[in-house]
Protein backbone atom coordinates (compact mmCIF):
# COMPACT_ATOMS: atom_id res chain seq x y z
CA UNK A 1 0.00 0.00 0.00
CA UNK A 2 3.27 2.77 0.73
CA UNK A 3 4.55 1.52 -2.29
CA UNK A 4 1.26 2.31 -4.64
CA UNK A 5 0.86 5.63 -2.39
CA UNK A 6 4.53 6.77 -3.37
CA UNK A 7 3.51 6.04 -6.74
CA UNK A 8 0.49 8.02 -7.10
CA UNK A 9 2.35 11.19 -4.94
CA UNK A 10 5.95 10.68 -7.27
CA UNK A 11 7.22 9.83 -3.98
CA UNK A 12 9.72 7.03 -6.04
CA UNK A 13 12.73 7.61 -7.72
CA UNK A 14 12.68 6.79 -11.65
CA UNK A 15 16.68 6.32 -11.11
CA UNK A 16 15.97 3.22 -8.25
CA UNK A 17 17.08 0.01 -9.77
CA UNK A 18 14.08 -2.21 -11.42
CA UNK A 19 12.73 -4.90 -8.62
CA UNK A 20 14.03 -8.15 -9.58
CA UNK A 21 10.91 -10.91 -11.20
CA UNK A 22 8.91 -13.07 -8.75
CA UNK A 23 8.28 -16.76 -8.64
CA UNK A 24 5.34 -16.04 -10.03
CA UNK A 25 6.84 -15.13 -12.97
CA UNK A 26 9.22 -17.51 -13.58
CA UNK A 27 7.31 -18.62 -16.66
CA UNK A 28 8.20 -15.89 -18.63
CA UNK A 29 11.93 -15.74 -17.72
CA UNK A 30 13.05 -16.49 -21.50
CA UNK A 31 11.69 -13.17 -22.69
CA UNK A 32 12.76 -10.77 -19.64
CA UNK A 33 16.06 -9.88 -21.23
CA UNK A 34 14.55 -9.66 -24.94
CA UNK A 35 15.29 -6.37 -26.44
CA UNK A 36 12.82 -4.12 -27.87
CA UNK A 37 11.39 -4.76 -31.54
CA UNK A 38 12.34 -2.10 -33.86
CA UNK A 39 10.95 -1.32 -37.18
CA UNK A 40 12.44 -2.17 -40.51
CA UNK A 41 13.52 0.86 -42.15
CA UNK A 42 11.64 1.66 -45.32
CA UNK A 43 14.32 3.13 -47.22
CA UNK A 44 16.71 -0.21 -47.03
CA UNK A 45 13.30 -2.43 -47.71
CA UNK A 46 12.85 0.25 -50.86
CA UNK A 47 16.42 -0.39 -51.81
CA UNK A 48 16.75 -3.68 -51.64
CA UNK A 49 13.21 -4.30 -53.53
CA UNK A 50 15.00 -2.09 -56.04
CA UNK A 51 18.38 -3.50 -56.34
CA UNK A 52 16.36 -7.53 -56.82
CA UNK A 53 14.28 -6.28 -59.81
CA UNK A 54 17.08 -5.31 -61.74
CA UNK A 55 18.76 -8.34 -61.29
CA UNK A 56 21.13 -7.80 -58.13
CA UNK A 57 18.27 -10.42 -56.78
CA UNK A 58 19.92 -12.75 -58.73
CA UNK A 59 22.84 -13.60 -56.94
CA UNK A 60 22.67 -16.00 -53.94
CA UNK A 61 23.85 -13.38 -51.93
CA UNK A 62 21.81 -10.72 -52.82
CA UNK A 63 18.81 -13.25 -52.10
CA UNK A 64 20.03 -14.14 -48.71
CA UNK A 65 20.34 -10.55 -47.81
CA UNK A 66 16.64 -9.62 -48.84
CA UNK A 67 15.29 -12.34 -46.87
CA UNK A 68 17.33 -11.77 -44.20
CA UNK A 69 15.96 -8.24 -44.54
CA UNK A 70 12.20 -8.67 -44.65
CA UNK A 71 12.55 -11.64 -42.35
CA UNK A 72 11.32 -14.22 -44.82
CA UNK A 73 12.90 -17.52 -45.67
CA UNK A 74 14.19 -17.79 -49.02
CA UNK A 75 11.87 -18.51 -52.11
CA UNK A 76 11.56 -22.00 -52.86
CA UNK A 77 12.32 -23.28 -56.39
CA UNK A 78 8.86 -23.83 -57.22
CA UNK A 79 7.40 -20.54 -55.51
CA UNK A 80 5.95 -18.04 -58.50
CA UNK A 81 8.18 -14.94 -58.66
CA UNK A 82 7.21 -11.46 -58.87
CA UNK A 83 6.44 -9.79 -62.37
CA UNK A 84 4.64 -6.80 -63.78
CA UNK A 85 1.17 -7.82 -64.73
CA UNK A 86 2.09 -8.38 -68.85
CA UNK A 87 4.60 -10.65 -68.18
CA UNK A 88 2.81 -13.78 -68.16
CA UNK A 89 5.26 -15.75 -69.77
CA UNK A 90 7.24 -15.31 -66.92
CA UNK A 91 4.96 -16.60 -64.15
CA UNK A 92 3.32 -19.64 -66.05
CA UNK A 93 4.73 -22.68 -67.12
CA UNK A 94 3.51 -25.53 -69.67
CA UNK A 95 1.77 -27.03 -67.00
CA UNK A 96 -0.91 -24.52 -66.77
CA UNK A 97 -2.59 -25.11 -69.84
CA UNK A 98 -2.66 -29.58 -70.12
CA UNK A 99 -6.44 -29.38 -70.29
CA UNK A 100 -6.11 -27.49 -72.97
CA UNK A 101 -3.47 -29.03 -75.07
CA UNK A 102 -5.38 -32.40 -74.48
CA UNK A 103 -9.16 -31.14 -75.75
CA UNK A 104 -6.81 -29.39 -79.05
CA UNK A 105 -6.73 -32.26 -81.35
CA UNK A 106 -9.83 -33.03 -80.57
CA UNK A 107 -11.34 -29.58 -81.70
CA UNK A 108 -8.78 -29.56 -84.81
CA UNK A 109 -10.58 -32.87 -85.82
CA UNK A 110 -13.56 -31.64 -85.40
CA UNK A 111 -12.97 -28.47 -86.68
CA UNK A 112 -11.04 -30.23 -90.16
CA UNK A 113 -14.58 -32.98 -90.36
CA UNK A 114 -16.86 -30.08 -90.59
CA UNK A 115 -14.33 -28.10 -93.25
CA UNK A 116 -14.21 -31.23 -95.03
CA UNK A 117 -18.22 -31.91 -95.08
CA UNK A 118 -19.48 -28.44 -96.08
CA UNK A 119 -16.95 -29.05 -99.11
CA UNK A 120 -17.98 -32.30 -100.12
CA UNK A 121 -21.41 -31.56 -100.63
CA UNK A 122 -20.66 -27.99 -102.20
CA UNK A 123 -18.26 -29.94 -104.43
CA UNK A 124 -21.60 -32.76 -104.55
CA UNK A 125 -24.31 -30.37 -105.16
CA UNK A 126 -21.92 -28.18 -107.78
CA UNK A 127 -21.29 -31.33 -109.94
CA UNK A 128 -24.45 -31.94 -109.92
CA UNK A 129 -25.73 -28.39 -111.00
CA UNK A 130 -22.71 -28.92 -113.75
CA UNK A 131 -24.64 -32.10 -115.39
CA UNK A 132 -27.76 -30.39 -115.47
CA UNK A 133 -27.80 -26.92 -116.28
CA UNK A 134 -27.27 -27.50 -120.08
CA UNK A 135 -30.60 -29.47 -119.96
CA UNK A 136 -31.96 -26.35 -117.78
CA UNK A 137 -30.79 -23.91 -120.10
CA UNK A 138 -32.42 -25.41 -123.41
CA UNK A 139 -35.82 -25.44 -121.34
CA UNK A 140 -36.16 -22.19 -119.53
CA UNK A 141 -34.51 -18.37 -119.82
CA UNK A 142 -33.75 -17.83 -116.75
CA UNK A 143 -31.97 -20.23 -113.54
CA UNK A 144 -31.28 -18.96 -109.82
CA UNK A 145 -32.50 -16.58 -107.82
CA UNK A 146 -30.26 -13.51 -109.25
CA UNK A 147 -32.67 -13.39 -112.20
CA UNK A 148 -30.00 -14.45 -114.36
CA UNK A 149 -31.02 -14.79 -118.12
CA UNK A 150 -29.39 -18.00 -119.69
CA UNK A 151 -30.50 -17.85 -123.38
CA UNK A 152 -31.80 -15.52 -126.22
CA UNK A 153 -35.39 -16.24 -126.90
CA UNK A 154 -35.20 -13.98 -129.63
CA UNK A 155 -31.88 -15.40 -131.45
CA UNK A 156 -32.84 -19.26 -130.37
CA UNK A 157 -29.38 -19.51 -129.34
CA UNK A 158 -27.86 -20.81 -125.98
CA UNK A 159 -25.20 -18.25 -124.09
CA UNK A 160 -22.46 -19.39 -122.64
CA UNK A 161 -22.88 -21.85 -119.13
CA UNK A 162 -22.03 -19.96 -115.90
CA UNK A 163 -20.47 -21.02 -112.94
CA UNK A 164 -22.89 -23.70 -111.60
CA UNK A 165 -22.33 -22.67 -108.12
CA UNK A 166 -24.02 -19.44 -108.79
CA UNK A 167 -27.19 -21.21 -109.80
CA UNK A 168 -27.51 -23.07 -106.16
CA UNK A 169 -28.19 -21.13 -102.95
CA UNK A 170 -27.68 -23.13 -99.86
CA UNK A 171 -30.42 -23.27 -97.45
CA UNK A 172 -28.37 -25.54 -94.78
CA UNK A 173 -25.34 -27.25 -95.18
CA UNK A 174 -27.01 -30.29 -96.44
CA UNK A 175 -29.50 -28.63 -98.58
CA UNK A 176 -29.32 -26.86 -102.00
CA UNK A 177 -31.57 -24.91 -103.72
CA UNK A 178 -32.50 -23.98 -107.45
CA UNK A 179 -34.79 -22.05 -109.22
CA UNK A 180 -35.72 -21.78 -113.21
CA UNK A 181 -38.81 -19.87 -114.78
CA UNK A 182 -39.44 -18.32 -118.64
CA UNK A 183 -40.87 -21.50 -119.92
CA UNK A 184 -43.87 -22.15 -122.14
CA UNK A 185 -46.81 -23.73 -120.20
CA UNK A 186 -45.00 -23.97 -116.61
CA UNK A 187 -44.73 -20.81 -114.63
CA UNK A 188 -41.98 -21.95 -112.49
CA UNK A 189 -39.54 -25.34 -111.41
CA UNK A 190 -38.52 -25.24 -107.40
CA UNK A 191 -35.27 -27.84 -107.51
CA UNK A 192 -34.26 -29.03 -104.14
CA UNK A 193 -30.58 -31.15 -103.64
CA UNK A 194 -30.65 -33.06 -100.15
CA UNK A 195 -27.48 -34.30 -99.44
CA UNK A 196 -26.20 -36.33 -96.02
CA UNK A 197 -24.45 -34.80 -93.43
CA UNK A 198 -21.16 -35.46 -93.99
CA UNK A 199 -20.36 -32.64 -91.66
CA UNK A 200 -21.00 -34.30 -88.42
CA UNK A 201 -20.50 -38.02 -88.48
CA UNK A 202 -22.19 -38.38 -85.81
CA UNK A 203 -25.40 -37.29 -86.36
CA UNK A 204 -25.33 -39.18 -89.96
CA UNK A 205 -24.84 -42.67 -88.19
CA UNK A 206 -27.44 -41.64 -85.16
CA UNK A 207 -30.02 -41.24 -87.87
CA UNK A 208 -29.05 -44.40 -89.86
CA UNK A 209 -28.91 -46.15 -86.69
CA UNK A 210 -32.78 -45.31 -85.56
CA UNK A 211 -34.11 -45.81 -88.97
CA UNK A 212 -32.78 -49.22 -88.84
CA UNK A 213 -34.54 -49.43 -85.31
CA UNK A 214 -37.60 -48.07 -86.20
CA UNK A 215 -39.64 -48.41 -89.43
CA UNK A 216 -41.58 -45.25 -89.32
CA UNK A 217 -38.41 -42.95 -89.75
CA UNK A 218 -36.32 -43.16 -92.32
CA UNK A 219 -32.63 -43.47 -93.09
CA UNK A 220 -30.99 -39.93 -94.38
CA UNK A 221 -30.38 -40.55 -98.26
CA UNK A 222 -29.13 -38.15 -101.16
CA UNK A 223 -32.42 -36.67 -103.23
CA UNK A 224 -33.79 -34.82 -106.01
CA UNK A 225 -36.96 -32.84 -105.35
CA UNK A 226 -37.99 -30.79 -108.13
CA UNK A 227 -41.88 -29.55 -108.86
CA UNK A 228 -42.76 -28.21 -111.90
CA UNK A 229 -45.80 -24.98 -111.53
CA UNK A 230 -48.04 -25.34 -114.60
CA UNK A 231 -49.80 -22.42 -115.68
CA UNK A 232 -53.23 -24.45 -116.59
CA UNK A 233 -54.23 -21.62 -118.58
CA UNK A 234 -53.43 -18.66 -116.63
CA UNK A 235 -50.80 -17.01 -118.63
CA UNK A 236 -52.77 -13.60 -118.98
CA UNK A 237 -53.32 -13.72 -114.96
CA UNK A 238 -50.03 -14.41 -114.05
CA UNK A 239 -48.42 -12.15 -116.39
CA UNK A 240 -49.83 -8.80 -116.98
CA UNK A 241 -47.65 -7.85 -119.62
CA UNK A 242 -49.20 -10.30 -121.80
CA UNK A 243 -52.81 -9.16 -121.57
CA UNK A 244 -51.29 -5.10 -121.63
CA UNK A 245 -49.01 -5.94 -124.93
CA UNK A 246 -50.69 -5.34 -128.26
CA UNK A 247 -47.73 -6.60 -130.78
CA UNK A 248 -48.72 -8.07 -134.00
CA UNK A 249 -45.63 -9.53 -134.13
CA UNK A 250 -46.04 -11.73 -130.64
CA UNK A 251 -46.62 -14.81 -130.49
CA UNK A 252 -49.92 -16.36 -129.54
CA UNK A 253 -50.10 -18.00 -126.49
CA UNK A 254 -51.40 -21.95 -126.66
CA UNK A 255 -53.82 -23.14 -124.13
CA UNK A 256 -51.96 -24.72 -121.48
CA UNK A 257 -55.16 -26.19 -119.24
CA UNK A 258 -55.93 -29.92 -119.00
CA UNK A 259 -57.97 -32.19 -117.17
CA UNK A 260 -57.25 -32.32 -113.16
CA UNK A 261 -56.52 -35.91 -111.87
CA UNK A 262 -53.99 -37.80 -110.02
CA UNK A 263 -51.54 -40.36 -111.35
CA UNK A 264 -47.95 -41.10 -110.89
CA UNK A 265 -45.32 -43.60 -111.60
CA UNK A 266 -44.17 -44.68 -108.00
CA UNK A 267 -40.84 -47.72 -106.90
CA UNK A 268 -42.46 -50.17 -104.74
CA UNK A 269 -40.37 -49.71 -101.51
CA UNK A 270 -41.43 -46.21 -101.79
CA UNK A 271 -45.11 -46.55 -102.75
CA UNK A 272 -46.39 -47.28 -98.48
CA UNK A 273 -44.40 -44.23 -97.50
CA UNK A 274 -46.03 -41.64 -100.34
CA UNK A 275 -49.60 -42.78 -99.92
CA UNK A 276 -49.36 -42.43 -96.21
CA UNK A 277 -47.56 -39.17 -96.03
CA UNK A 278 -49.57 -37.59 -99.15
CA UNK A 279 -53.38 -37.09 -99.46
CA UNK A 280 -53.52 -37.25 -103.35
CA UNK A 281 -51.69 -40.30 -103.67
CA UNK A 282 -54.27 -41.88 -101.28
CA UNK A 283 -57.16 -40.95 -103.95
CA UNK A 284 -55.51 -43.72 -106.75
CA UNK A 285 -55.68 -47.51 -106.80
CA UNK A 286 -51.92 -49.20 -107.39
CA UNK A 287 -51.57 -51.45 -110.20
CA UNK A 288 -48.37 -53.22 -111.75
CA UNK A 289 -48.31 -52.36 -115.79
CA UNK A 290 -46.52 -54.76 -118.55
CA UNK A 291 -44.40 -52.14 -120.19
CA UNK A 292 -43.04 -50.77 -116.57
CA UNK A 293 -39.76 -52.21 -114.97
CA UNK A 294 -40.91 -55.53 -112.09
CA UNK A 295 -40.05 -52.15 -109.31
CA UNK A 296 -41.76 -50.21 -110.27
CA UNK A 297 -45.72 -49.42 -110.08
CA UNK A 298 -48.62 -47.01 -111.18
CA UNK A 299 -50.77 -45.50 -109.29
CA UNK A 300 -53.64 -43.53 -111.09
CA UNK A 301 -57.56 -42.50 -111.17
CA UNK A 302 -58.39 -43.67 -114.97
CA UNK A 303 -56.96 -46.73 -117.13
CA UNK A 304 -57.26 -44.16 -119.65
CA UNK A 305 -54.85 -41.32 -118.32
CA UNK A 306 -52.17 -44.14 -117.67
CA UNK A 307 -52.34 -44.96 -121.46
CA UNK A 308 -52.20 -41.41 -122.36
CA UNK A 309 -49.22 -40.49 -120.22
CA UNK A 310 -47.15 -43.44 -120.69
CA UNK A 311 -45.94 -43.02 -123.75
CA UNK A 312 -42.33 -44.71 -125.51
CA UNK A 313 -40.12 -42.05 -124.44
CA UNK A 314 -41.07 -41.81 -121.16
CA UNK A 315 -41.13 -45.77 -120.62
CA UNK A 316 -37.14 -45.57 -121.92
CA UNK A 317 -35.97 -42.80 -119.89
CA UNK A 318 -37.93 -44.85 -116.74
CA UNK A 319 -35.51 -47.88 -117.80
CA UNK A 320 -32.68 -46.20 -117.99
CA UNK A 321 -33.00 -44.51 -114.60
CA UNK A 322 -33.78 -47.89 -113.17
CA UNK A 323 -34.23 -47.68 -109.41
CA UNK A 324 -32.47 -44.47 -108.95
CA UNK A 325 -36.40 -42.96 -109.25
CA UNK A 326 -38.52 -42.98 -106.33
CA UNK A 327 -41.33 -41.20 -107.80
CA UNK A 328 -42.71 -39.03 -110.45
CA UNK A 329 -46.22 -37.58 -110.34
CA UNK A 330 -48.74 -36.00 -111.92
CA UNK A 331 -51.53 -33.95 -109.20
CA UNK A 332 -53.81 -31.46 -108.86
CA UNK A 333 -54.58 -32.22 -105.28
CA UNK A 334 -52.98 -30.96 -102.36
CA UNK A 335 -50.58 -32.84 -100.30
CA UNK A 336 -52.29 -32.63 -96.87
CA UNK A 337 -55.57 -33.44 -95.93
CA UNK A 338 -58.06 -30.12 -97.13
CA UNK A 339 -59.51 -28.91 -94.35
CA UNK A 340 -60.92 -25.75 -95.92
CA UNK A 341 -63.04 -25.56 -99.19
CA UNK A 342 -59.95 -23.03 -100.14
CA UNK A 343 -57.70 -25.96 -99.81
CA UNK A 344 -59.92 -28.53 -102.45
CA UNK A 345 -59.34 -25.30 -105.02
CA UNK A 346 -56.93 -27.70 -107.61
CA UNK A 347 -53.07 -26.40 -107.90
CA UNK A 348 -52.14 -28.49 -110.71
CA UNK A 349 -48.34 -28.98 -110.80
CA UNK A 350 -45.73 -32.19 -111.61
CA UNK A 351 -43.36 -33.26 -109.19
CA UNK A 352 -39.71 -35.55 -109.60
CA UNK A 353 -38.33 -37.59 -106.50
CA UNK A 354 -34.85 -39.51 -107.33
CA UNK A 355 -32.03 -40.64 -105.46
CA UNK A 356 -28.83 -39.11 -106.39
CA UNK A 357 -26.06 -41.70 -107.97
CA UNK A 358 -23.38 -41.99 -105.51
CA UNK A 359 -20.97 -41.10 -108.13
CA UNK A 360 -20.76 -38.43 -110.95
CA UNK A 361 -20.84 -40.53 -114.00
CA UNK A 362 -24.16 -42.41 -112.76
CA UNK A 363 -25.85 -38.66 -113.89
CA UNK A 364 -25.54 -39.99 -117.49
CA UNK A 365 -28.49 -42.42 -116.80
CA UNK A 366 -31.23 -40.15 -115.19
CA UNK A 367 -30.08 -37.38 -117.54
CA UNK A 368 -33.53 -38.73 -119.93
CA UNK A 369 -35.97 -38.53 -117.26
CA UNK A 370 -35.20 -35.95 -115.87
CA UNK A 371 -35.10 -34.15 -119.09
CA UNK A 372 -38.59 -36.15 -119.45
CA UNK A 373 -40.24 -34.45 -116.62
CA UNK A 374 -39.40 -31.06 -117.57
CA UNK A 375 -41.64 -31.67 -120.46
CA UNK A 376 -44.02 -33.39 -118.89
CA UNK A 377 -46.32 -30.03 -118.99
CA UNK A 378 -46.00 -29.51 -122.55
CA UNK A 379 -47.69 -33.12 -122.93
CA UNK A 380 -50.35 -32.44 -120.46
CA UNK A 381 -51.36 -29.51 -122.72
CA UNK A 382 -51.65 -31.36 -125.98
CA UNK A 383 -53.13 -34.57 -124.21
CA UNK A 384 -54.76 -33.45 -121.68
CA UNK A 385 -58.66 -33.81 -122.42
CA UNK A 386 -60.22 -37.17 -121.57
CA UNK A 387 -63.90 -38.40 -122.31
CA UNK A 388 -66.00 -37.08 -119.63
CA UNK A 389 -66.98 -41.10 -118.77
CA UNK A 390 -63.17 -41.44 -117.98
CA UNK A 391 -63.42 -38.39 -115.82
CA UNK A 392 -66.52 -38.84 -114.27
CA UNK A 393 -64.79 -41.16 -111.10
CA UNK A 394 -62.10 -38.25 -110.97
CA UNK A 395 -64.79 -35.49 -110.35
CA UNK A 396 -66.71 -37.70 -107.97
CA UNK A 397 -64.29 -38.24 -105.81
CA UNK A 398 -63.44 -34.14 -105.84
CA UNK A 399 -66.90 -33.60 -105.14
CA UNK A 400 -67.44 -36.14 -102.17
CA UNK A 401 -64.45 -34.46 -100.53
CA UNK A 402 -65.98 -30.78 -100.86
CA UNK A 403 -69.32 -31.87 -99.85
CA UNK A 404 -67.66 -33.89 -96.88
CA UNK A 405 -65.66 -30.07 -95.87
CA UNK A 406 -69.23 -28.51 -96.29
CA UNK A 407 -70.69 -30.72 -93.71
CA UNK A 408 -68.09 -30.05 -91.53
CA UNK A 409 -68.22 -26.53 -91.88
CA UNK A 410 -71.89 -26.89 -90.93
CA UNK A 411 -71.47 -29.14 -88.17
CA UNK A 412 -68.94 -26.31 -86.75
CA UNK A 413 -71.80 -23.53 -87.19
CA UNK A 414 -74.58 -25.38 -85.63
CA UNK A 415 -72.26 -26.34 -82.75
CA UNK A 416 -71.60 -22.38 -82.19
CA UNK A 417 -74.79 -21.49 -83.08
CA UNK A 418 -75.96 -23.76 -80.35
CA UNK A 419 -73.00 -22.33 -78.59
CA UNK A 420 -74.52 -19.07 -78.41
CA UNK A 421 -77.99 -20.10 -77.67
CA UNK A 422 -76.96 -21.68 -74.30
CA UNK A 423 -74.70 -18.93 -73.42
CA UNK A 424 -77.95 -16.34 -73.83
CA UNK A 425 -80.50 -18.90 -72.13
CA UNK A 426 -77.75 -18.87 -69.09
CA UNK A 427 -77.36 -15.15 -68.99
CA UNK A 428 -81.17 -14.66 -69.37
CA UNK A 429 -81.72 -17.28 -65.98
CA UNK A 430 -79.05 -15.84 -64.08
CA UNK A 431 -80.50 -12.16 -64.74
CA UNK A 432 -83.95 -14.02 -63.86
CA UNK A 433 -82.82 -15.29 -60.47
CA UNK A 434 -80.61 -11.49 -59.36
CA UNK A 435 -84.19 -10.63 -59.26
CA UNK A 436 -85.59 -13.32 -56.97
CA UNK A 437 -85.69 -13.46 -53.43
CA UNK A 438 -84.43 -16.19 -51.74
CA UNK A 439 -88.03 -18.56 -51.27
CA UNK A 440 -88.56 -17.40 -54.85
CA UNK A 441 -85.02 -18.55 -56.13
CA UNK A 442 -85.69 -22.33 -54.20
CA UNK A 443 -89.06 -22.95 -55.97
CA UNK A 444 -87.28 -21.65 -59.24
CA UNK A 445 -84.06 -23.93 -58.74
CA UNK A 446 -86.47 -27.12 -57.57
CA UNK A 447 -88.79 -26.83 -60.97
CA UNK A 448 -85.59 -27.36 -63.09
CA UNK A 449 -84.28 -30.01 -61.22
CA UNK A 450 -87.45 -31.93 -61.60
CA UNK A 451 -87.78 -31.21 -65.47
CA UNK A 452 -84.17 -32.76 -65.42
CA UNK A 453 -85.57 -35.60 -63.69
CA UNK A 454 -88.52 -36.43 -65.99
CA UNK A 455 -86.48 -35.30 -69.14
CA UNK A 456 -84.02 -37.84 -67.88
CA UNK A 457 -86.45 -40.72 -66.89
CA UNK A 458 -87.65 -40.51 -70.57
CA UNK A 459 -84.27 -40.99 -72.05
CA UNK A 460 -83.83 -43.93 -70.00
CA UNK A 461 -87.50 -44.94 -70.80
CA UNK A 462 -86.94 -44.82 -74.49
CA UNK A 463 -83.49 -46.35 -74.77
CA UNK A 464 -85.18 -49.23 -72.72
Amino acid sequence: MADFLKNILGGASSSAPSVAPSADDADFADFAGAPDPSPISITAATASIAASESGAASSPTARSGLAALLGTPRYASNSRPYTKWYRVWERTTLADFYQELFLMPFLLIILFIHYWGTRANRRRARQWMSTHAPILQQEYASIGFDDRKTSSADAGTTSELVNPEELLKGKAANEYLSYATGRQNVAFTDIKLTLVKRYNPLLWFGENALAFVFESMQATQERLEAVSYVFDGKEKQLLPRLSTQQDEDQKPIGNSSYDGFVWAVVHKDAINRLRKDRYDLSLTSAKEHAKLPVWSMVLSESAEITDALLTNDFIKAINEAGEDLEAIIVTDQPIDQPKTLNDCIPRKRVSLNMKLPSSGTGYQSTLPVFQYFLRIPDHLASIGRFRPEAMRRVRQTREDEVRKIKREVEKEREEEKKLEGDKGKKEKRDALLKNMSAEEQRKYLEKEREKDMRRSSKRRTIKG
